[in-house]
């Protein structure tokens, strides 16, 4: 019993340590694969993608801004930071300075979009964000405001965004629900709003079993009085202004 007693022990040991043994080695495997990234601020990107390549990893030139503290082609800026721990392979990203502002932003407003990115580029500047706006008065496809304005100075980014008119579209509206309302009531809600009055049939009849429509009856037509079973286009519907409303009624 004592030896039994004594194997068991012996077993459960050996497995503690075997355990132990195997969380040691993965917490050196995974902490071994981390490095720390050096400071590249100042360095040319050539010279910074040689140093971080012995420690496995690499380097991608983002973006590119102004600075009058930093020389052109020098890295000014990384992320991650100097000291962060990182796995081998990790990606890091860099913005290049282009030196102190060397190039004048021009006034693009008054032309349109594409006079204006021709103007913006041929100055070795980039083009931002455009983004549009709906002036009343002003015609369609003219640019009304820029950032940075012209010849501004002290500018980070060499990019100029700009805000362009548009032609003024058609509004729209949520189509509301006229289902189990009366025609006649529908129909001037419709005509007052500025819509159109389409098609107006009756909802097929479902026969009762055994009792089908006489052929000979003349078939009912719609009234005023009618409710309204389906209407197109459906509630919810976004629709512009005139637009066409037709009905099932019974």
């Amino acid at each position: 019993m004592k030896s039994f007693f004594r194997f068991v022990v012996l077993s459960l040991v050996l497995v503690a340590v075997a355990l132990i043994s195997a969380l040691t080695a993965m917490r050196f495997a995974i902490h071994g694969q981390e490095v720390q990234v050096p400071s590249m601020v100042g360095m040319l990107p050539s010279e910074a993608e040689s140093r971080i390549a012995a420690l496995g990893l690499q380097i991608e030139v983002e973006r590119q801004y102004y600075s009058p503290q930093i020389p052109e082609g020098r890295i000014m800026s990384q992320l991650p930071l100097p000291g962060t721990k990182v796995r081998r392979g990790w990606q890091v990203r860099v913005a290049r300075s282009m030196g102190p502002q060397r190039v004048a932003i021009p006034d693009v407003t008054g032309e349109s979009e594409r006079a204006a990115e021709w103007n913006i580029r041929r100055r070795g500047l980039d083009l931002g964000s455009v983004a549009e706006i709906q002036l009343q008065g002003t015609p369609a496809d003219q640019v009304v405001a820029q950032s940075p304005p012209a010849n501004a100075s002290q500018v980070s980014a060499p990019r100029t965004s700009l805000l362009v008119s548009t032609a003024p579209g058609s509004p729209s509206y949520v189509m509301p629900s006229f289902v189990g309302q009366a025609l006649g009531s529908a129909s001037r809600t419709i005509l007052d709003g500025g819509f159109k009055l389409g098609t107006v049939s009756m909802a097929p009849v479902v026969a009762a079993s055994g009792n089908a429509p006489s052929s000979l009856s003349a078939p009912p037509q719609p009234s005023p009085a009618s409710l309204i079973v389906v209407q197109t286009p459906s509630a919810g519907q976004k629709v512009t202004d005139g637009a066409t409303v037709s009905f099932e009624v019974r």
